[in-house]
């Protein structure tokens, strides 16, 4: 019985962990959304990759999308300045107040990918201090207490696993983190043509940029990839899919440039700037630059 109790386990998580479907936390209800899959076909001649079903890659890939020839708009209804450089925008909230600018929706993605795993000792990120904020302590009811560089975290609220607290942690966590200490965090991409989505171009920095691999499809003959990008900017605006301000033809799709310089509509990066969630560093190498609220990072 014991035995037949254990597998009966394995296979309910086997199932959850391999053929969910993407589950988007901040929704009711995904079914027949408009996704960045649907809506945008690879350029001629290129498949899809292939991504593992409940892979972040997969979830990624199924982002919902707001009605074609949506604006993007600041986290205070205002609509941003430069309406030229998205061609897609994501349907996720921007929050009400300045923080969820461009590291902060990388994380965002990335902690709500784990959040509908129900991974939740994975989803932690350091602060610029180098002080590693663990939402499942934060579900405990500690919270963090700012003396100068120095971080301590106290129990000083009730336990509480719902979403609106996980949302909390979130804003928290984008007052005190930004692309400087997520730029130490992440792992570098030691060969740019492993590039998978998921995967981050950042530059850290006072300020810095960042922008997501969303979605990615390969030619088959000669290997090569072309990518999809997602971002948030400044001031604090919905996360949104770039054009490609180097296309001829008007295709969102990027490729690894040949000169090492990737051109996006609001920042250039350089291919060594290409790092991954993959085995993510998980200190900052000692460098304490302070917990003071980031701006414009």
């Amino acid at each position: 019985m014991q035995k037949l109790f254990i597998l009966l386990l394995f296979l309910l998580a086997t199932s959850f962990s391999a053929g969910a479907e993407p589950w988007y936390p901040w929704r009711s209800d995904a079914a027949g959304l408009d996704t960045i899959a649907s809506r945008f076909a690879p350029p001629p001649g290129y498949h899809r990759t292939s991504e593992t079903p409940g892979s972040f890659g997969d979830w990624l890939r199924h982002l919902p999308l707001k009605p074609e020839g949506s604006p993007v708009h600041l986290y205070d209804g205002r609509l941003k300045p430069n309406q030229q450089a998205h061609c897609a925008v994501i349907d996720i909230d921007a929050g009400d107040s300045d923080l969820q600018q461009c590291a902060d929706a990388v994380m965002r993605l990335r902690a709500e990918y784990l959040y509908s795993r129900a991974a939740y000792n994975r989803i932690h990120f350091n602060f610029t201090s180098g002080d590693t904020a663990h939402y499942s302590r934060w579900r405990q009811g500690f919270r963090p207490v700012v003396h100068g560089n120095r971080v301590d975290w106290r129990n000083s609220a009730t336990a509480d696993d719902s979403y609106d607290n996980f949302r909390d942690y979130l804003d928290s966590v984008f007052m005190y983190a930004g692309t400087w200490s997520l730029s130490q965090e992440l792992h570098p991409r030691r060969n740019a043509r492993d590039i998978a989505i998921g995967d981050v171009f950042i530059k850290g920095g006072f300020p810095g940029h960042a922008v997501i691999v969303v979605d990615m499809a390969v030619d088959p003959e000669s290997g090569d990839k072309a990518f999809l990008l997602a971002q948030s900017y400044m001031p604090a605006q919905d996360i949104h899919v770039l054009r490609n301000p180097a296309s001829r033809d008007g295709s969102p799709w990027y490729h690894l440039p040949r000169n090492g310089k990737l051109r996006t509509p609001e920042w250039d990066f350089r291919i060594t700037e290409l790092k991954t969630f993959d085995d993510a560093i998980t200190q900052l190498s000692g460098l304490n630059r302070g917990v003071t609220p980031h701006h414009g990072q």
